[in-house]
């Protein structure tokens, strides 16, 4: 008997016009994520992946969010293959009824997913530029007339999914925070003026002949354009904190993904936004210690280090990124010495 991720795919690709009703299938579930269940299909020498969000996440805090957000990852995705299409998932349709799609599989010799080379300490390949660049042409391309956006009205959504458990949980264990972590998850909650992916993280990241491959879009809302800058960045903050002798490397990889980024800033006072994420980043970081989805590679000592630092950062932010990185820089240091 088929098992009930293998009869989902199976499911999902007839009614995609895949396969037919009753044709063979495997699946293989993959691992990595917490919101979503995900397979490798293989079928008439095939392979694709098929992908269908959880209401549950599988996280140790009780932490639930609506199913239908896999039509915003969905539409996400087509709005990615649009603009770049070089580097976009080939995607082969969803179903409303499963709250799943398939997408392409992607694999070969010149694939690589971006947290594993970051983890293993791999000298940088110049990822942080290309995303960066991703990252802003979308960002810029949603705020154009014309830009079609109602997939996106997603606020209550990301308020679940984002908000709530990197910012409104993380606020109940740091009370004395509270006022600045409120502050930023009300001005999350409101804005609409750009199409925030939600979960820019070199996890879900892979690189193929060079170019990068956003994927895990379950997030995607109109919002705030600090928020993935401030989480993908958080990420490289993080790993310097986890591996210190790659700290100049990848702190310099954070700028690098800034000054690529900010060039597509168009749609505001760029000043205004890098003041944002100034104050966003600490919060985030704060979030990955302390925060429903605490990240798996930090041990007690760089958890302390990190908190301690996105502590004061949160309380007395700098104006610029610039002073952001070298104040996590010195501190770095200042541990090893």
């Amino acid at each position: 008997m088929a098992s009930g991720i293998e009869k989902r795919c199976a499911d999902l690709l007839v009614e995609l016009g895949l396969i037919k009703e009753g044709q063979g299938c495997t699946a293989t579930p993959l691992t990595g994520g917490v919101a979503s269940d995900i397979a490798m299909v293989e079928f008439e020498g095939r392979k694709v992946c098929a992908k269908f969000a959880l209401a549950k996440l599988k996280v140790a805090e009780d932490w639930f969010a609506p199913v239908h957000r896999n039509r915003a990852e969905y539409e996400w995705l087509r709005v990615a293959s649009a603009i770049a299409p070089d580097g976009a998932v080939k995607l082969f349709g969803r179903s409303d009824t499963l709250n799943g799609f398939a997408m392409e599989f992607l694999e070969g010799p010149d694939v690589y997913l971006w947290k594993d080379a970051l983890l293993a300490g791999h000298a940088p390949q110049g990822e942080a530029t290309v995303v960066g660049d991703l990252l802003g042409r979308i960002h810029a391309a949603s705020t154009q007339a014309g830009f079609d956006a109602a997939p996106f009205h997603n606020a209550d959504d990301f308020r679940a999914l984002r908000i709530e458990p990197y910012l409104t949980f993380t606020a109940g264990r740091h009370p004395d925070c509270r006022d600045n972590l409120d502050a930023l998850a009300d001005m999350l909650y409101s804005a609409d003026r750009v199409l925030v992916h939600g979960d820019v993280s070199p996890k879900n990241i892979l690189l193929r002949g060079g170019r990068p491959v956003v994927l895990d879009a379950e997030c995607a809302t109109l919002g705030d354009a600090s928020f993935d800058p401030s989480f993908c960045l958080n990420h490289l903050v993080l790993k310097s904190i986890h591996l210190p002798r790659m700290a100049k490397a990848y702190l310099q990889e954070a700028v690098a993904f800034w000054n690529s980024y900010r060039a597509h800033v168009t749609w505001e006072d760029e000043a205004a936004l890098e003041q944002r994420i100034c104050r966003l980043l600490p919060a985030l970081m704060l979030g990955r210690v302390d925060g429903k989805s605490p990240v798996e590679y930090l041990n007690t000592a760089s958890q302390s280090l990190t908190r301690d630092l996105a502590r004061s950062l949160i309380m007395a932010p700098p104006a610029t990124l610039a002073e952001v990185f070298a104040t996590i820089h010195k501190t770095i240091r200042d541990a090893q010495s």
